[in-house]
């Protein structure tokens, strides 16, 4: 028997094969939108996987803001933030986010999807959210990609 052809191989930053995909999000749903978007950023679908490189790929979503929420999610949900002053407790629906940022709720959902430390961070920067069909990613030739094939 050979040892040596059962060793582990981990993947690294050099041996790391990284692509650029397109996502559509126009009438999908955040959370579900957000958790698949999470998995491809971190690489976990990919046979290569190491828990701590960044093995995953970039992701550019178009059409953030035709994003939907399921239930009276839009209007009851609400999202918490402090400017670090004394009563600077800002409170935010996602129907206010979407007026004026629709691109900061998947940014926001993606976000707290990664892991936080280092390697959470670095993942984020793999996130690119725009508004609309285009996009300024044209010259790293993406692929687009049906998110309902991915499970």
């Amino acid at each position: 028997m050979d040892t040596l052809s059962y060793k582990t191989v981990s993947a690294n930053k050099a041996t790391a094969t990284k692509e650029w995909v397109v996502i559509d999000a126009a009438d999908q749903v955040l959370g579900r939108l957000s958790s698949k978007v999470a998995m491809l950023i971190r690489g976990k679908y990919k046979p290569n996987y190491t828990p701590h490189v960044d093995c995953g790929d970039n992701v550019i979503i178009i059409n953030a803001e035709k994003i939907r929420m399921t239930g009276n999610k839009m209007t009851d949900r609400k999202y918490f933030s402090y400017t670090g002053h004394p009563g600077g407790q800002r409170i935010h629906t996602p129907a206010d986010i979407m007026a004026k940022h629709p691109e900061r709720l998947i940014e926001h959902a993606v976000r707290g999807m990664l892991p936080k430390n280092r390697l959470g961070r670095t993942l984020y920067t793999n996130l690119h959210v725009y508004v609309g069909t285009e996009h300024k990613h044209e010259a790293q030739q993406p692929k687009k990609l049906d998110l309902n094939t991915i499970k």
